[in-house]
C-alpha cells in the first residue's frame, strides 16, 4: 500500500504558531506560553493519530468485472469496505483512481466497529480507448482539518472501450468477380446482406426473418429469403493520416471514420464475410481478412486504439498495400481527404481488378478547409460507388444511398 501524508493549511499555520510560541517562551520564560505550546502539540498529535487510525484495520476491495465494453455502454464495478477493528471510522473518502472519462466513484462513508458496506458504480463510456482503473484511494482527515492522509490499495485493471457501431440495414457492398455466379443464386437459411425475395412462413422460421410489409399486404406471415453470402473479401482502408482530418472529440472526422469502419466490419462479419482492416495512424495496422467473432474482436481492438496521427498520406497507403487486393476483393476506402493524389493512386487497385467503394467524410462540415466536390466528381467519372457523410449526419441513412 502507498501511504501519503499531506499537511493542510491549518496544520501549517498551527506549526508556525507553535514555533513562535516556543521562541517567546524561551526568551521570556512566561509559563502561560509553555502551556499554550503544550496544548498545540497535543492537538497536532491527536489530529494525526485520529487520521492515521482511521486508515488502519480497513479492507477495501474493488470487483471490476468489465474488461471490454463499447462506447454508449456501461462499465460496472462494485466496491466493498470492511472495518476489522472495534473502533468506528468516520469521514472516509473512497474513490477509484482512473483515467476513464466520466468515471466518478468518490464516496464518503462512515463505518461502525466491525462494520461493512458495499456499493456499485456504473460509468457511461463515451470515448473509445484503453483506460486504467485503480488502485483504490482511501483518504482520511481529522475533525480539525489539520492532516490529510491517503492510502492506495489494490491492483490496477485495464478497460478497453470499443468504438460505437450503428446498424447499417441498407448498406450493400457489391462483390466483385466471384468464382461462379451460382453462389449468388443459392438459397441459405442464414441471414445475409443478400435478400432475394419472400416466401410463406414455415414452422421454425426465425421471427427476425419476417417481412412485415409483405405480411400486411398478403394477410399471412411472409418471411425473407436470402442468397448465400459471396466468398469475396472485404477490405476496409481507414485513412488516419493527420493532414486531412478535422473537428475534435466525438464530432470529428476521426471518430466518424472509426465508427463507420467498425459498423461496416460488424455488419459483414456478422453475415459471415471475410473482412480485413488497414489503417496507418498512430501505428501501422494490417489485419488479414478473416471471418468470425474472433476477427471482429481483432478489428475492434485495433479501432479502439488507433488515432489520426499518421504521417503517411492515403496515396502511399494505397500503393504500399495494393498487392493484398485482387479480382475477388471489395475495397472500402474511408477518408476525409479530398485531394487528387490518392484518387490517382486508386488506379493501382483498379488495375488489380479490385472493386472500389469510397466513404467520403465531408471535412468542411467538421470545420476543415477543403470541400469534397471535386473529389466526388472524379469518383463519379470513374463510376466508383461513393457515400458522403457530413457532420451530424445519420450514418445509417448516409450509408444507405450511394452518390456514385
Amino acid at each position: 500500500d502507498l501511504f501519503r501524508v499531506a499537511f493542510m493549511k491549518r496544520s501549517k499555520i498551527a506549526l508556525v504558531i507553535l514555533c513562535i510560541t516556543l521562541l517567546f517562551a524561551l526568551a521570556t520564560g512566561f509559563a502561560l506560553l509553555y502551556r499554550f505550546a503544550y496544548v498545540l502539540v497535543m492537538l497536532l498529535g491527536l489530529a494525526f493519530v485520529w487520521s492515521w487510525l482511521n486508515l488502519q484495520w480497513l479492507h477495501v476491495v474493488a470487483d471490476r468485472k468489465t474488461a471490454r465494453t463499447q462506447v454508449g455502454q456501461w462499465a460496472e464495478e462494485r466496491l466493498w469496505a470492511r472495518n476489522t477493528s472495534p473502533l468506528p471510522k468516520s469521514w472516509l473518502e473512497i474513490k477509484d483512481k482512473t483515467d476513464l472519462p466520466g468515471h466518478h466513484t468518490a464516496t464518503v462513508i462512515n463505518l461502525s466497529g466491525r462494520g461493512f458496506r458495499s456499493w456499485a458504480v456504473r460509468t457511461d463510456c463515451r470515448q473509445r480507448g484503453r483506460y486504467t482503473l485503480g488502485p483504490v484511494n482511501i483518504a482520511s482527515e481529522d475533525p480539525f482539518g489539520l492532516f490529510h492522509l491517503e492510502r492506495n490499495v489494490g491492483p490496477t485493471h485495464n478497460l478497453l472501450v470499443f468504438p460505437r457501431t450503428v446498424e447499417l440495414p441498407h448498406l450493400f457492398l457489391p462483390p466483385n468477380d466471384l468464382p461462379g455466379d451460382s453462389s449468388l443464386q443459392k438459397r441459405t437459411h442464414h441471414i445475409t446482406p443478400n435478400a432475394s425475395g419472400v416466401r410463406d412462413y414455415l414452422y421454425g422460421d426465425s421471427f427476425n426473418r419476417i417481412h412485415w410489409r409483405s405480411t400486411a399486404r398478403m394477410g399471412k406471415p411472409m418471411v425473407k429469403e436470402f442468397d448465400a453470402e459471396p466468398y469475396s473479401e472485404i477490405w476496409l482502408i481507414l485513412d488516419m493520416g493527420k493532414r486531412a482530418h478535422a473537428g475534435s472529440g466525438e464530432e470529428s472526422t476521426e471518430e466518424y471514420g472509426v465508427t463507420i469502419a467498425a459498423s461496416i466490419a460488424k455488419r459483414y462479419l456478422d453475415a459471415n464475410f471475410s473482412v480485413g482492416l488497414i489503417t496507418y495512424g498512430s501505428d501501422h495496422i494490417a489485419i488479414p481478412a478473416e471471418r468470425g467473432s474472433a476477427q471482429l474482436n481483432r478489428v475492434m481492438d485495433a479501432l479502439a486504439l488507433v488515432r489520426a496521427t499518421g504521417a503517411a498520406p492515403l496515396e502511399e497507403v494505397l500503393i504500399a498495400e495494393s498487392n493484398r487486393f485482387g479480382r475477388h476483393t471489395t475495397v472500402v476506402i474511408i477518408t476525409p481527404d479530398s485531394g487528387q493524389e490518392w484518387l490517382l493512386a486508386m488506379r493501382h487497385l483498379a488495375q488489380r481488378k479490385a472493386r472500389l467503394v469510397v466513404v467520403m467524410l465531408e471535412a468542411a462540415s467538421f470545420g476543415g478547409v477543403n470541400g469534397s466536390k471535386a473529389a466526388l466528381g472524379t469518383l463519379a467519372d470513374a463510376s466508383v460507388p461513393t457515400f458522403l457523410v457530413r457532420q451530424r449526419d445519420d450514418i445509417s441513412a448516409a450509408l444507405g444511398s450511394s452518390d456514385g
